[in-house]
């Protein structure tokens, strides 16, 4: 009897634990599972693109529910769609200059003369899901008041939501730790209740249990903290690489000039603008006078584009009417493209004159392009025609120091065809030796501005 009965009670504390177990598991799969759920149901709103896509590209100029120097966004194409041309918008949006000169839409020309002919930047790179996403995302914000009437652009403020994707992590963070920890007690319970130590993993602190299970098995722990520990130093570097690395990087201006029109459609040269782009450091910004050379007569009369040379006017001190300069200007503030460090020495003339350069090879094909000139990612720049005859391929970001010896490695220098007097000097010098310092140069069919010394640190840092 004595046997049995320490059996039974054996058995009933084996059962009463695995009951307990069991409803602690129950419990457990449910709280999880209604976490994963509530996650579920919360992600798609975080996660729509709408928001981010709103603030890199329509955040700098449009408000959401306040109109200014541009219209306000908020139920933008109910207005469209009022107007019998809702499909029109996303046209409006890519490249507003080309719609209205279609003249295929009467409200896109009613918004350019609301607004006194400002121009809209181009975003062909926009697909109409993208400009969709924006739209839906703007159209869920409501409108809040606020005393601060310098708040951000985008109506709500760019602090509060800010404020509140920072709240989504840490509600993240939360779950994901309780989550952890209830998985962590179901196999605690688990151990217990099958195991005959059960009495001494109860005395145990979930700290000691941890301390006990990665001194068993110390090896692998060891050789995971050390993977762990270089992928972090990996990533850490690579996030400090890519600090100021802004190859899309498109400021706007406050007179929207189309470089496409200008050197494209009537064929002006870059050099007669950015006339310094030959004999200084510095392409130049053009003055307000290389614009009036053909804007006094340019005046744009019945045109759209007839408010962007009212500022040239205003900017020159042109009276419009009377055809005179009334001496009242208003100087034209520039937004600045390129700033490069302070260590860094670049010279326009040496690569356009010495190294004859095309200004599309850095800029692109401004003959196609509306937007102000810039340096394009090197993406761009590899399917510019020059640079495939030039056999110069990019893989690093433009404007970083890996892009520059990148092309310096590949570009070719004409050193005897007499085209250049500082190659044809160094073409001399090398002949002077025989022919064997060139020859070894021209091992590959190319003499490269890095085998004349373009990889020198003196030569671009000061």
């Amino acid at each position: 009897m004595c046997v049995q009965g320490f059996i039974l009670t054996k058995l009933s504390l084996i059962f009463m634990k695995i009951a307990n177990y069991q409803r602690v598991m129950s419990f457990s799969f449910r709280f999880i599972g209604a976490l994963i759920m509530s996650f579920i149901a919360f992600t798609p709103t975080y996660l729509s693109q709408g928001e981010s896509l709103f603030n890199a590209k329509c955040n700098t100029c449009h408000q959401i529910h306040t109109s200014g120097t541009y219209p306000k966004l908020f139920n933008v194409r109910e207005k469209w769609e009022e107007a019998g041309e809702g499909e029109l918008i996303y046209e409006w949006v890519k490249d507003n200059a080309t719609l209205r000169a279609s003249g295929k839409s009467k409200r896109a020309a009613e918004v350019f003369s609301e607004y006194n002919g400002t121009n809209m930047t181009v975003f062909n790179d926009l697909s109409e899901e993208q400009i969709t996403e924006i739209f839906d995302w703007v159209d869920e914000q409501e409108k809040v008041e606020t005393t601060d009437q310098a708040g951000g652009a985008g109506g709500a403020g760019a602090e509060g939501e800010e404020e509140g994707g920072s709240w989504l992590w840490i509600i993240l963070g939360v779950l994901f730790i309780v989550i952890i920890l209830a998985v962590g007690g179901v196999r605690r319970q688990l151990k217990i209740a099958t195991k005959e130590s059960g009495e001494s993993l109860e005395r145990l602190t979930y700290v000691e249990e941890f301390k006990t299970w990665a001194w068993k098995y110390r090896l692998y722990v060891g050789i995971i903290s050390l993977v762990l520990v270089i992928s972090l130093l990996v990533g850490l570097f690579k996030i400090l690489y890519t600090i100021n690395i802004m190859e899309n990087y498109q400021p706007s201006q406050p007179i929207a000039f189309p470089h496409d029109v200008h050197a494209g459609i009537n064929g002006i040269d870059c050099k007669y603008c950015h006339n310094s782009v030959t004999k200084s450091k510095t392409a130049g910004i053009p003055s307000v006078n290389v614009c009036m050379n053909c804007h006094k007569n340019i005046d744009g009369s019945g045109k759209e584009f007839k408010g962007e040379i009212d500022k040239i006017y205003a900017a020159a001190g042109w009276d419009r009417e009377t055809k005179k300069y009334i001496n009242k200007t208003s100087p034209i503030v520039w937004n600045k493209v390129h700033n490069l460090p302070d260590h860094v020495y670049f010279n326009h003339s040496q690569h356009v004159e010495v190294g004859g350069l095309d200004c599309k090879q850095c800029h692109g094909d401004m003959t196609k392009m509306n937007e102000t000139a810039k340096v394009q990612p090197h993406e761009a720049l590899n399917k510019i025609q020059e640079n495939i005859e030039s056999k110069i391929k990019f893989t690093k970001p433009t404007l970083t120091m890996g892009w520059c010896i990148e092309c310096h490695s590949q570009s070719k220098v004409k050193i005897d065809d007499g085209s250049n007097k500082y190659y044809t000097e160094i073409h001399n010098r090398l002949k002077k030796n025989g022919y064997g310092l060139l020859n070894k140069y021209n091992d590959d069919g190319k003499v490269t501005v890095k085998e004349l010394g373009g990889w020198e640190c003196s030569k671009c840092h000061y």
